[in-house]
């Protein structure tokens, strides 16, 4: 069974009224990250390949600082910290109208016991233009069985 929206808010952190929504919480992005260098995935572990923020631009005096991304693929990290707690997993989803927009955003299943400021796979199929703080997913947590809680490497990540 999945959780209502103020169940899982109650895990999400920051969390403003308007990202409450009826079976989850909208996500809001953070920063934008350009992939530069290969990862390497192996039977021993992961490493992640060198990436960089990408500059926001103020693309009017009105609007807030903004990305521009050209089509491709792009890290997104949110800006809110996440508590999957004990008994649920959580799935993230990307906003309708990221894909109204000719953009995806591809998650992972987040483990009960995971903590942190997680990010997606963002791919862009038409040029967009994103503000920093706009909600582009929603999180949402179903109830689960399961015999640990995550401690993996991903941990406490975009913490600090």
């Amino acid at each position: 069974m999945y959780r209502s929206g103020a169940f899982v808010a109650d895990h999400v952190s920051p969390t403003a009224a308007d990202q409450v929504q009826p079976n989850g919480v909208d996500l809001t992005l953070d920063v934008v990250f350009d992939q530069l260098e290969p990862g390497r995935i192996t039977a021993d572990g992961t490493e992640i390949g060198d990436r960089v923020a990408r500059p926001l631009e103020q693309l009017d005096r009105k609007a807030p600082d903004t990305y521009y991304l050209p089509e491709g693929t792009y890290v997104a990290r949110y800006r809110e910290r996440i508590a999957i707690p004990e008994g649920h997993v959580g799935f993230v989803y990307p906003r309708s109208s990221l894909m109204r927009n000719s953009c995806m955003l591809n998650t992972a299943v987040w483990d009960a016991g995971y903590e942190g400021r997680g990010e997606g796979l963002l791919q862009v199929h038409h040029d967009i233009e994103l503000e920093r703080g706009a909600r582009i997913a929603q999180l949402v947590f179903a109830e689960a069985d399961h015999e640990e809680i995550y401690d993996g490497s991903y941990q406490g990540e975009n913490l600090d």
